[in-house]
Formats: C-alpha cells, structure tokens, sequence
C-alpha cells in the first residue's frame, strides 16, 4: 500500500518545504523504505522554464527531459531518487490538459469546472506512477490563503477523505517569528495558519514550527492546544550551519517517528543515518579552504544557481575543504581595469546563461583563467565563451561569436536546429515556441580515451543532463585544435562537441552539459570534485 504525505506551508513563503520534503523523504529511505518526491506548483505558467531566473530561481531539468522546479533538485541530492515529468505539475500544465480536452470534446459538451474536473486532474497526478513506492511525499507550492493554491488544497482535503484510513498525513510547515522589541516568540501567526488550513478542511497532523531559536515546552503545548495536534507532532525546525544537518536534526526532534506514527505503523525499522553523519565532520570541520568566483549573470540571486552552489560545496566534500563562493556579475568585467576583483581567487567558474547581456565580461574572465593558469570550467554557456575566447585569441579567428548575439562573420557557436535523441530526430525553429524546445535531458557522450576528461570519469561513456538552444560549430574544430583546444567528448553521432579541454593547462574544461544537476552531497559529481582538487594544488603554489 502506498502511503501519501502531503506538505503544505503557511505565514510567508520561502520557509523552506523543499527542504524539509526532501530531509523527511531522506528519513524515511534511511529506515528502509522506498519513498518519489511530487511538487505541485499553483502558478499558471506550464513550466518554470521560461521564467525569469531573477524571478523563481534556477530550473531544475531531468534525465526524461522536464524543466522543473528547483525543489526537485533538493529531492534528488538528498534521496538520490531520479525526478521525472510526472514529478512536477502546475496549474499552467493542469489547465492546458484540461482545455486541450475540452477543445477536443472529451467532456461531451459538460460544463468543465474547477470542481470536479481540476481537482480531479491534480488527484490524478498525485495517484499516477506510484504503485511500487511505500510512500509518496506531495509539496504544495506557495502557502495556504493564496487564491490560486485553493483547487491544489481542495483536491488533498478529497483524497484524505478518499484514501483508506492511515494512507494520508498532512504535515504543515510555519513560521515562529522572534520579536526583537518584545524579547518573545509569537506562536500566533502559526495558530492563524493552522486556522486557514482547517476552515478548508485539513487538519494537520504534525506542525513543523521554523524559528531561529529553541523555543520552551510552555510554547509547544500552547501549540499544540490551539491547533488541535499531539505535542510531540509539533516539531522545532531550527536554523543550522549546513542543509545536509536538517534530516539529523529532524531525527532528533522525532519527526520521521511521528509521521510513522500517524499512518499507524507500529516498531519501524530504525534508521541507519551513517551516511549523513559521515559527511557532517567535513563539513564543520574541514582541512582547508579554497575561494571559487562564479562570474554569472544572476548573481543577484543565489538561487538563480542553486544546484551549481550545491555541487560546489559537495567537491568540498569530496576534498576536506570549506568552498568560499565569490558570486561576480559578468558585465563587472566588460570595463577597463576590472579584473582585479579575480585576484587571490583558486579556480573561476562560468555557468549557464541566456543572452548577450555580459558575455563579453564572461569571456574576459575565460581569457584571465587560461592565460594565468587558474583553474577553469565552463558550464553550458560556459563552454561557449571558452571557444569564443580561444577561437579570437588563440586560432587568430578575429570575428569568432555567436549567433545567439545577432548575425557574425565567423559563427563559432550557432542555433541548433536538429539533433538525434534515442533514435529520433528531433527539429526546432528559429520562431518555435520557447518553452520545452531545448535540448532537454540526459544524452550519451562518448570520451576519447586518454583525454583528461577521462581520467576524471575513468569511463569512456557518460550520460549528463543538458539545457541549452546553441552549440559549438565543430568546423571550426581543426583550427581550435591546432591552437591547443581539444574537444575531448562528443555526442555518440560525433556531430555534436560536448566537452573541451586545454591540455597543457593546470586545469582548463567546458562543458556543454549542467554537471551540477547530477551531484549529490554522498555522491560528490567527478568534474567538480576534481575542479576543486585543482584549486586546493593552486592555492598551494600561491
């Protein structure tokens, strides 16, 4: 029997239900059972990715080629469960389907409405696709009272009352604020929370309370009586150090316990949480540190890289070092005397990105890289603006761009308009819709043997996840070689360049795939445990 956990949060958004869906699915796989993490997101976009970066952060995408909240990225580092398309839904999504229907006469010329059709749509993703899972964590997006959220909790309050009796709980994350001037904990804007979820008729069964310090037992039973919860079910979420502490922490506040107990299962399994304190003393404690500069162009917020930090801080992992991440904007770079800000840096990364704006400060910081031996990858976008730089400075191609900035006389990087995908070609055009029309997902890559790339992956065959509309125009490939760029992994048709590398420098890879989606804190992704191993021996030399 599969079991389902519904997570839902109140007061202010940002409080962290990703994180604490991903820490509680972790709890549970450390007991023994098998858990898929779900998002559904009440926003009317079809997919966050067309969205703003500024606006809702990075776009998580999956080896099934969905780009997804970034929540599921949370998912996977923390359960190593692979998301997939039918792990993320949106009200957009849910519409779309609904009206397609509609339009096709599906309802036999029924009045479509929010009740019934909408909320069974959503039960129907919530049920599909988890017959061999124990248990199902379901996140809803945005908090409890927003308007557009109303069909997502309605359609749970159906399916608590639907599902057998022990096969729902409900779990309602909020927020217990400190006031400064009062010297006190309010547990009102919580009890106020719990009120709006029960006047739609959910009632929680366990509370996870955030606040930014331990707050007294008098607190919890106060909790605990007005929203009508056990007091052990009210749970302390506290600030700490490292996300990878909160599924220890949890743990010890008895979470996993409770929601077990809510579903009635009696003696679990204890669980084996060595994994998770393996990492801890490496992470607290660290040997060294190295000093990364991330020259991007959404820097403003840091969520706009989520995965990306993450990977970084799991190469430290992976070495015993702290990673300090200097976030730098790209057009920084685009004015005379600018480049001292890369001064005392150990290695520079340039992640992925759409558009002109800042690529020429992106491919000045490529240039500083490579010509003073500093450590360097480049992600995706990256990758293009090594091969840019290295076409214009190094092969002597003067006008080298690319054909995402306008039209240019020596088109290095180019639109992609077809490629081949597990036996299909897929087909784009330059005035397609932009939503979903990228090379989305995981594709083969094959690694020439003896390159550096395959002395990181000891494999002469890798599959990564990719993102992107351009990719580099490989007849440029002989003349880039003979300068001393090397494209040392390629699609398995050979058309495509998916890696590069300079081999006579200390440290010097692009990619055209996103690494940092596949990186897990116990499962640090080779490129960037390398990349920071490269920057602890060049802090060394310094």
């Amino acid at each position: 029997m599969t079991r389902y956990i519904f997570i839902t949060g109140g007061v202010v958004s940002s409080l962290g239900k990703g994180l604490a869906s991903a820490a509680l699915g972790a709890l549970l796989q450390a007991r023994g059972y098998s858990v898929r993490l779900r998002k559904l997101d009440p926003y009317l976009n079809v997919d966050p990715g067309t969205m703003n970066p500024f606006e809702h952060g990075e776009v998580y995408v999956t080896d099934d080629g969905a780009e997804t909240d970034l929540d599921l990225g949370h998912y996977e580092r923390f359960t190593g469960v692979a998301a997939r398309q039918s792990d993320n839904v949106t009200s957009g999504g849910i519409y779309q389907a609904i009206i397609s229907r509609e339009r096709r006469g599906d309802y036999l010329g029924g009045t479509v409405q929010v009740i019934p059709h909408v909320t069974n749509a959503i039960k129907d993703f919530i049920l599909a696709d988890a017959e061999e899972q124990e248990f199902v964590l379901c996140e809803i997006g945005g908090t409890v009272g927003d308007i557009e959220g109303l069909p997502f909790f309605e359609a749970i309050r159906q399916l608590g009352n639907e599902l057998e009796r022990d096969q729902a709980v409900f779990v309602h994350l909020t927020l217990i604020p400190f006031i400064g001037s009062a010297g006190e904990l309010k547990t009102k804007p919580t009890q106020h929370s719990v009120k709006e979820l029960r006047s739609i008729g959910i009632q929680p069964d366990v509370l996870l309370c955030r606040c930014d310090r331990p707050f007294p037992d008098k607190e919890r039973r106060k909790i605990a009586l007005y929203c009508n919860v056990r007091e052990e079910a009210v749970i302390p979420a506290l600030d700490v150090a490292s996300i990878y502490e909160v599924p220890l922490r949890y743990h010890e506040q008895g979470m996993d316990e409770q929601v077990l107990r809510c579903f009635g299962i009696k003696d679990p399994p204890a669980p084996d949480l060595s994994t998770w304190q393996d990492i801890q003393p490496r992470i607290e404690t660290p040997e060294g540190e190295v000093k990364i500069a991330v020259v991007g162009k959404y820097t403003g917020l840091k969520d706009a890289y989520k995965s990306l930090d993450e990977a970084l801080g799991h190469g430290g992992i992976a070495n015993n070092v702290r990673v300090g991440v200097e976030w730098i904007e790209s057009e920084t770079f685009e004015q005379e005397g600018t480049l001292h800000h890369l001064e005392g840096v150990n290695g520079i990364l340039v992640p992925g990105g759409f558009g002109e704006r800042g690529a020429e400060g992106k491919i000045s910081a490529v240039r500083l890289a490579r010509e003073r031996r500093i450590p360097y990858f480049g992600i995706c976008f990256g990758m293009q603006m090594a091969v840019i730089e290295a076409a214009r400075n190094m092969a002597g191609i003067k006008g080298a761009n690319s054909t995402e900035f306008g039209p240019c006389d020596e088109p290095v990087v180019g639109l992609m308009t077809e490629w081949e995908h597990e036996g299909w070609i897929e087909r784009r055009d330059e005035g397609g819709d932009m939503g979903g029309t990228m090379r989305l997902g995981a594709y083969d890559c094959l690694v020439n043997p003896g390159s550096g790339v395959h002395q990181i992956y000891g494999s002469d065959k890798i599959s990564e996840r990719h993102r992107h509309r351009y990719e580099v125009n490989f007849r440029y490939e002989n003349k880039l070689a003979e300068a001393g760029l090397v494209f040392s992994g390629r699609s398995p048709d050979g058309l495509l360049p998916e890696i590069l590398e300079i081999p006579d420098h200390p440290w010097f890879f692009g990619v055209q795939f996103h690494p940092e989606l596949k990186s897990k804190p116990f499962d640090p992704h080779p490129l960037f445990a390398s990349f920071i191993k490269a920057a602890v021996d060049q802090s060394r030399l310094v």
